[in-house]
């Protein structure tokens, strides 16, 4: 399927399809390198390009955690999702997290990812709906994808409802 809009149709109606997929995203070593800072995980396999060049790999490897951080840009990307998302009165999104995360093969420094999403289920919620996702994310010149994650979202769709924040477990 391309990035063409099915239509507005209401997301209970995609569920089960394949929805789209992002822009195709370059990775950089810029990127690589302010996601180490953040992180605090500087692993030469990642950070050093000159040593990484002379691995088994032959260039410095994407954190498979940076491509998984992706997700909210990248799902963003894909029309049906924005299109639908405006009709059923989006407010905003929230990560919920993954059910099911698996790395595939590496990334390589400067190579294009993608994502592609099919839409598993919809929960509805006062105010809110969970989406749950089967996010592709692949390799511009591959074709064994560098990540398979389930992933659910939650769509606020209701400004009048607060969101429930259970302050006892913030401690």
């Amino acid at each position: 399927m391309d990035n063409a809009d099915p239509g507005m149709r209401p997301l209970a109606e995609l569920v089960k399809q394949h929805v789209g997929y992002s822009e195709w995203v370059r990775v950089t070593q810029a990127q690589i390198n302010l996601f180490a800072d953040a992180t605090n995980d500087h692993q030469w396999i990642h950070t050093d390009p000159a040593r990484a060049a002379a691995s088994r790999f032959g260039a410095a490897v994407v954190p498979g955690y940076l491509i998984l951080s992706l997700t909210p840009s990248l799902l963003g990307q894909i029309p049906t999702l924005r299109t639908t998302g405006t009709a059923e009165g989006l407010i905003m999104s929230v990560n919920r997290g993954c059910e099911r995360v698996r790395f595939l093969t590496p990334v390589l420094v400067d190579s294009e990812i993608r994502a592609g999403a099919v839409l598993d289920k919809v929960t509805e919620l006062r105010g809110a709906k969970d989406l749950t996702f089967t996010v592709t994310y692949e390799v511009k010149g591959t074709r064994v994808p560098a990540c398979v994650a389930q992933v659910i979202v939650r769509n606020y769709v209701d400004s009048e409802q607060p969101v429930q924040v259970d302050r006892a477990r913030l401690g």
